[in-house]
Parts: C-alpha cells; sequence; structure tokens
C-alpha cells in the first residue's frame, strides 16, 4: 500500500507528461537508486524505455522522438500511476525488468521467462543467428544440443535458424524446464525440441552435431560481489563453483571431459564464459580454442572441435 501511495503522489500533477517525459523521469530515478543492468538494457534509459512502453501496452520499438505522433501526447493519469508503480516496483525489489514483465527479447524474438529461469542474454544467441557457425557444420547436421538450456531460448532460436535439425536441450533444474517448456509451446516448437532433466552432457548414445552450452562459470569472488539483481537469479545457473572449486570452472572441467564420447566426427561445441577468459585458460592451457567475435568482444564466446577436446 505505501508503495501504490507513493506512485500515486509521485504522478499527481503530471497530467501533460508524454511517453518521453516518463521516460526520462523513470531513468533519472532508475540511476539515483543505483540499480543494476545487464539483463536486455545496459543503461537507465533503455530500461526505463523497456518499462514504460511495455506497462502502456505499445511495441518496445515504439519512437520517441517523433514530434507529431500519438507517443509525445500526453499519457493519462491513470497510466502514469501504473508507470509509477512499475518503477517502484522495479527499485524497491532490485528485481530485473524481465521478471516483472515476464518478457525478455533475444535476437529479436520474445521469450517468456520468470525467477525459475536466468533471464537469457546469452551471446551464443548472436553466433547464431547471425551465421558465424554455418562454416563450421555439416550439410547433414541433424541433432543439437542446448546443455544448460534455462528458458530455451537457445534451443528455439537454433531451431529457427537450422529448420531440418532435431535440438535436445537440457538442464539440472525442473523448474527451468518449465519455463522452457512455454517458450517451445509458444513457439510451435515441440515436434523439434525435446526437453530433458538431467546434469551434464546427456549420454543418449547419439551423437550430436552441434553443442550449445552458457554453463554456469562465474568464479567464487564475483559471485560474492554480484548486485542483487543477479542475485535474484537461481544460483545454480551462475555459481560455476559447485563441485568446490572456487575459478568458475567446476561445470566446464566436467563438460570438457565428457562431451567428446557424445559428438560427432566433424561436430563443434559453442560455449559461454562470460569474464572468465583468464581462468578458463589457466585451467585449459594446452586446448586449442578458436575465439568468436560477438557484441561484447572476441573473448566471451568460443568454439571447440571434437579433435581439439581429444587432443587437450
Amino acid at each position: 500500500m505505501g508503495a501504490a501511495r507513493s506512485a500515486q503522489a509521485e504522478c499527481a500533477g503530471l497530467d501533460a507528461m508524454t511517453i518521453r517525459d516518463l521516460v526520462e523521469a523513470g531513468a533519472l530515478k532508475l540511476t539515483q537508486a543505483g540499480v543494476a543492468f545487464g539483463h536486455g538494457t545496459s543503461n537507465a534509459f533503455d530500461e526505463a524505455a523497456w518499462l514504460v512502453l511495455w506497462q502502456l501496452g505499445l511495441p518496445l520499438d515504439t519512437p520517441l522522438d517523433a514530434p507529431d505522433s500519438k507517443e509525445n501526447q500526453p499519457v493519462a493519469p491513470a497510466d502514469q500511476t501504473r508507470v509509477a508503480t512499475l518503477f517502484e516496483a522495479r527499485i524497491n525489489t532490485r528485481k530485473p525488468a524481465a521478471y516483472l514483465t515476464h518478457e525478455a527479447w533475444l535476437q529479436g524474438v520474445a521469450f517468456y521467462v520468470d525467477e525459475r529461469a536466468i533471464v537469457p542474454r546469452s551471446l551464443i544467441a548472436e553466433v547464431l543467428v547471425e551465421g558465424h557457425l554455418d562454416c563450421w557444420l555439416s550439410d547433414t547436421a541433424e541433432r543439437v544440443l542446448d546443455l544448460c538450456t534455462g528458458n530455451g531460448s537457445l534451443a528455439v532460436l537454433a531451431a529457427m535458424v537450422y529448420p531440418d535439425v532435431k535440438v535436445q536441450a537440457s538442464d539440472i533444474s525442473a523448474d527451468a524446464l518449465a519455463v522452457a517448456r512455454i517458450n517451445v509451446e509458444r513457439h510451435g516448437l515441440h515436434d523439434r525440441i525435446h526437453l530433458r532433466q538431467g546434469d551434464g552432457i546427456p549420454t543418449t548414445g547419439s551423437h550430436y552435431d552441434l553443442i550449445l552450452c552458457n554453463p554456469p562459470y562465474v568464479n567464487a569472488q564475483s559471485m560474492a560481489a554480484l548486485p542483487a539483481e543477479f542475485r535474484a537469479e537461481p544460483a545454480l545457473a551462475l555459481d560455476g563453483n559447485q563441485h568446490g572449486g572456487s575459478d568458475g570452472m567446476d561445470f566446464i572441467r566436467q563438460l570438457l571431459r565428457d562431451a567428446p564420447a557424445q559428438m560427432g566426427q566433424d561436430a563443434i561445441l559453442v560455449l559461454e564464459i562470460g569474464h572468465e577468459r583468464a581462468h578458463f585458460e589457466a585451467a585449459f592451457p594446452r586446448l586449442e580454442v578458436i575465439w568468436l567475435e560477438t557484441s561484447a568482444g572476441e573473448d566471451q564466446v568460443l568454439l571447440l572441435t571434437r579433435t581439439a577436446l581429444l587432443a587437450m
């Protein structure tokens, strides 16, 4: 009740505020509150635009600068109150915006998400959609594994990019797989994406042509320093030290050891390690790695061949 009264009070006398005004005011509030970004946006203005447009039921690509558009007409006081209440929730709970809207976007595709799964933001989506893996895959590739699938976004994108493949989406978390199932059904891919619960790479007896994996890889020191927005996500999806290590490489060590037996002769493994390149290279100093270019640079997503893994 207190948050609602506060939101209403802030909206009092703001009858002439436009959408652009609401976005700018919201961005200032987010900045002053010191919220953390990184779950679909990287700055206060973009996050404010997302929250305002979503709350008003407008497309996220609605122009904010067109002087004669309806978006620059005054927003009704009741709608301003609803927007203010959403900003109060973002600031007071420190939950990522995607958990408040139950929507996240990856490479232009909308996905459902809630607190049961990590907010989708993998850079692997870029290399998939932009075709950076095509030259590594045979024309006969037919089996893809999305390991640590979370809400299923990479599995869905892989099925969209490669319409002839079957995708297995695996995760240790039954809760995450329940969210993934929503997205598989939403995008009409239930006949091509199979969800499977398990820890580590599945040993199904069939070899994969492509393995995608955005695993838990955050080192212990970084885990301890995570902002509240990241601590709102399932730690199981972030913490790479769950088997007693401290460098974030626990899951990855097991994966690289087990993967070759489940890969086809010409298969590749695409792995995201975020800002952990130093720890990765220290853990696997003799591994032949191919770094892939993304919008975040060339040191966060890597490609491994089966041959390289066997020679490790």
